[in-house]
């Protein structure tokens, strides 16, 4: 296998993706924090301030708690989860603990630091939650528990069942079912309680302004600010930055050959992080100064959008790639790679979600408010 310079060349075209972005932050960070918040910060005179408009005016509705908010609490805790068990992974897999050619070894490392990290996904859903001045957290640590690895397990269980009914070797067995099940309800659950439990008792995250009691109307946003289209635009750039890794990859597990190269996918997965980070960012910026301030839901899904892409090019992989004419190892290959398309969404969403939220927090607690 030499495929060194392929992994290079792409690791160069994501660099340059991840310089450009930054280079674009840090101008609206430079230019508009700098201007915006130096002309808001001095005293003018009340025509003015009336005449102004940008992301100062939505400073009384940019922490209004969105709708569904315990549902975005689950999947961002879900989006930690998954984020702590993916760095331990490659971290371990990096240094050479968890060697490819022992095929199971990299899945059970997997399972295992998923159940561990649990407390991470309670303590996360449940500080927001609490942000968002709720009280019954342990709906709320349930939910976190259950929702993902449910919606998975039900897909994982339904694909079985089709092998089983191929009679085929490389169904798993009950027991390790059964195994998985123990897992998730004698470790996970509990975990993501005690999580939920401490992240509750912790005193609630402050928002840098207050939030009106009467919320604003948006104002008619323009054709390129539709959330759609913002989707569509966030989710192409971070899966542009790892679709040739994506490559190799799918390859390594679909036509059994060997992927060795974690320290090419660490860098690869860094690069991703900072891109969904920064494409968020970007967007998100737009559109509170236009004067919409619905930033909860739309900055996880502007940067989770790019999973859609991981699923139509795994798509356009099987048609092309592989020769696979059984209707049911089809429904197996489109059932794995739409876990693997759910498990992608969450984690960007997440990366995107404190991304924004880190953001807004900044620039508003940087302005004066009268």
């Amino acid at each position: 296998m030499s495929d060194d310079q392929i992994h290079w060349f792409s690791i160069v075209n994501s660099l340059m993706i991840v310089l450009f972005l930054s280079g674009m932050v840090a101008m609206i960070m430079l230019r508009t924090l700098y201007r915006d918040i130096s002309k808001y910060n001095e005293l003018e005179t009340q025509e003015e301030a009336q005449e102004e408009t940008g992301w100062k005016l939505v400073h009384g509705d940019v922490f209004r708690p969105p709708s569904n908010s315990d549902l975005l609490c689950v999947y961002v805790g879900t989006g930690v989860q998954f984020l702590g068990m993916v760095l331990v992974t490659m971290i371990f897999a990096v240094l050479g603990f968890l060697s490819p050619s022992n095929r199971g070894g990299l899945m059970t490392a997997m399972l295992l630091l998923w159940v561990f990290m649990g407390i991470f996904a309670g303590y996360a859903s449940s500080r927001l939650y609490k942000m968002f001045k709720g009280s019954e957290w342990k709906k709320v640590a349930l939910r976190t528990a259950c929702l993902f690895p449910g919606i998975v397990f039900a897909i994982f269980f339904v694909l079985n069942t089709l092998i089983w009914g191929q009679k085929s070797s490389g169904a798993v067995p009950f027991g390790t079912m059964f195994a998985l099940v123990v897992l998730w309800f004698g470790i996970s659950v509990p975990l993501v309680f005690v999580g939920g439990y401490v992240g509750f008792k912790k005193p609630a995250i402050e928002d840098p302004v207050k939030t009106n009691k009467i919320p604003r109307q948006i104002p008619e946003q323009a054709w390129y600010m539709n959330s759609i289209f913002s989707f569509l635009i966030g989710g192409i750039l971070p899966f542009g930055a790892v679709f040739i890794e994506l490559f190799f990859i799918l390859t390594s597990i679909w036509l059994n050959q060997f992927y060795y190269i974690f320290g090419f996918l660490f860098l690869v997965f860094i690069i991703l992080l900072i891109t969904c980070a920064e494409i968020t960012i970007v967007l998100c910026y737009f559109q509170l100064c236009s004067e919409d301030y619905l930033w909860w839901w739309r900055s996880y899904l502007t940067s989770g959008s790019s999973a859609l892409y991981l699923f139509l090019y795994a798509t356009f992989y099987f048609f092309t790639k592989l020769e696979i004419t059984k209707l049911v190892s089809g429904l197996l290959y489109f059932g794995y790679m739409l876990i693997a398309s759910y498990a992608f969404f969450v984690l960007t969403g997440s990366i995107g979600f404190y991304a924004s939220f880190w953001f807004t927090r900044l620039i508003y607690s940087s302005v004066k408010i009268d």
